[in-house]
């Protein structure tokens, strides 16, 4: 209609706006072009300014603290569900409920890039909530050695640096972290505010820091879902982990 000669209050008219809407529009999205106006930058224009003026209302690129929280547990192996379900339980406020995992998905896929290879998906569209239960067990038991794998020194408790763990709970319910080594029946005890995954796997890097590497060489757990973490507690330590088959001693 510029282009035509209209005169603004006469294209107001036609599209149903008030002069001063097509007024406001022309002014506030004007180009260099002849008519002073192209709809393909207008609409990139607003686009950009309605990103710019949201921005002051995410949650998570608005928050250090949490970006961080979310970058660490899910280098973990977090699931976003997870990292929101625990923010929703340690801080129980309206504003750290409102965390949900499709703000997570959205964050890392717009904003960190780098952490996608640790989700579970990777085909760039979010996991199913539901049914995916058994195939992920399924795929975490795969992952495991099994006591079979083992080395034939580590049977015959010849040699040093082969260790067995187990997680203890008391009739006090206070839960005790065990590694014993093999050959000379070292026991190496500590306690645990709680039998989760992540404290077992930190414990447990902490009290091998200092062993000799010739001195810890394996390890055998049973399948409690304490040495969940294996995989990062074999990368930190050292120790080549293995897990005692389903339902038999080790």
């Amino acid at each position: 209609m510029l282009r035509a000669g209209l005169k603004q209050k006469d294209i107001a008219k036609l599209l149903g706006k008030t002069a001063s809407a097509v007024c406001q529009e022309l002014k506030r999205n004007r180009t260099d072009n002849k008519s002073g106006y192209d709809v393909g930058l207008a609409k990139k224009m607003t686009k950009e300014r309605r990103v710019m003026a949201n921005q002051r209302f995410r949650k998570i690129e608005n928050n250090k603290w949490l970006k961080n929280y979310i970058a660490k547990k899910i280098e973990k192996y977090w699931s976003p569900e997870q990292i929101s379900g625990r923010l929703g339980y340690l801080y129980p406020n309206e504003k750290m409920k409102q965390i949900g995992k499709d703000s997570i998905y959205k964050y890392i896929y717009d904003e960190r890039k780098e952490l996608v290879k640790y989700l579970r998906c990777q085909k760039g569209k979010y996991c199913r909530r539901y049914g995916t239960r058994i195939p992920t067990e399924q795929r975490e038991e795969l992952k495991k050695r099994r006591i079979n794998e083992r080395s034939v020194e580590v049977e015959k408790r010849g040699q040093i640096g082969h260790w067995k763990g187990a997680a203890i709970v008391g009739t006090d319910k206070q839960h005790i972290l065990a590694h014993v080594e093999r050959k000379s029946g070292l026991l190496l005890a500590d306690k645990l505010k709680r039998g989760t995954a992540e404290l077992t796997r930190q414990k447990t890097i902490e009290r091998f820091e200092h062993i000799p590497k010739k001195k810890k060489l394996t390890m055998t757990y049973d399948n409690g879902v304490t040495f969940a973490e294996h995989e990062m507690t074999e990368k930190k330590t050292g120790i080549i982990i293995y897990f005692a088959n389903s339902y038999h001693s080790w």
